[in-house]
């Protein structure tokens, strides 16, 4: 454990570049093998828009990494946030319950936050108005959403008084397990539903893309499941039923154009709070 730890502690940037590029590559390869949905769209098109979006979100965090070290370093220094306060545990203990914290307050809260505020909706609407989720949809954020997320990183970071060591740790698993559920792959189902009670499993995940409500509020989780069960936020969907897209941008002059995509968030409509514009959809038997 020890050399995982110090491994983390001194990750070098190339290394976090590879993880997402090999990621991707790694997942790609087996969508094309065995597809959980065929698409009939310009795959390289696609990929080309949310490769974009993975680069920007890419450089928001390379600026603004600074502001974690900082207070990754000061929640040590200061001995704040609950690993801080807890009792003495082993090494691997403590970064279980530090992946915990961090998924929860890092990124399930904060994916939540953004479904029911206006404001917030109308960045990561970009996320989800993609029709054909695969591997490269994981990182489908508007730089406005990236620099909202690692706002909300920072506060989970001070929150769980988590090392600069755990906090690369996270954010490396956070971008394989969201490459993973998202990825166009179909998993044996037991095995989804096995791995589903632990972590966010591709065919949990994809009910949360549904384009309508209320399953697109739903299964907020990033890498751990037990959110969603705990506070009410699981959902199920069969895979045959599941519409991918938002129902408010279903034309692809809206979800497949780069530059209308980045200006969704300021472009005035008629109908941009999910609360009342959606319908609730009932599954069809």
């Amino acid at each position: 454990m020890n050399e995982i730890v110090d491994y983390f502690a001194q990750i070098p940037s190339s290394h976090r570049a590879l993880i997402i590029a090999g990621g991707i590559a790694f997942f790609w390869l087996l969508e094309s093998i065995k597809p959980m949905f065929v698409f009939d769209y310009k795959k390289w098109h696609h990929a080309g828009i949310n490769i974009f979006f993975t680069l920007t979100t890419v450089v928001v965090n390379f600026i603004l990494a600074f502001v974690l070290l900082m207070a990754a370093d000061w929640t040590v220094t200061h001995q704040f946030g609950v690993l801080q306060w807890l009792p003495d545990m082993p090494l691997w203990l403590f970064a279980i319950v530090g992946l915990l914290l961090l998924d929860l307050v890092g990124a399930y809260l904060p994916h939540l936050v953004e479904h029911k505020t206006k404001i917030l909706w109308r960045f990561h609407l970009i996320h989800h108005t993609d029709t054909w989720i695969d591997t490269t949809s994981a990182n489908r954020h508007h730089p406005g959403e990236s620099v909202i997320r690692f706002a909300f990183t920072t506060i989970g970071v001070l929150v769980a008084g988590a090392p600069m060591w755990l906090v690369f740790m996270y954010q490396s698993l956070s971008v394989v397990f969201s490459q993973l559920n998202h990825a166009n792959i179909a998993l044996p189902p037991k095995l989804d539903k096995w791995l589903g009670y632990l972590i966010v499993s591709p065919d949990m995940h994809k009910v949360h893309h549904h384009y309508l409500m209320p399953y697109t509020d739903s299964n907020y989780g990033n890498i751990f499941s037990v959110w969603d069960r705990l506070f009410g936020t699981y959902r199920e969907l069969p895979k045959d039923q599941i519409v991918y897209g938002v129902d408010t941008h279903m034309d692809a002059r809206e979800h497949n154009d780069l530059g209308n995509l980045l200006k969704i968030p300021f472009q005035r409509r008629s109908k941009d709070n999910l609360e009342s514009e959606k319908i609730i959809d009932t599954p069809k038997n």
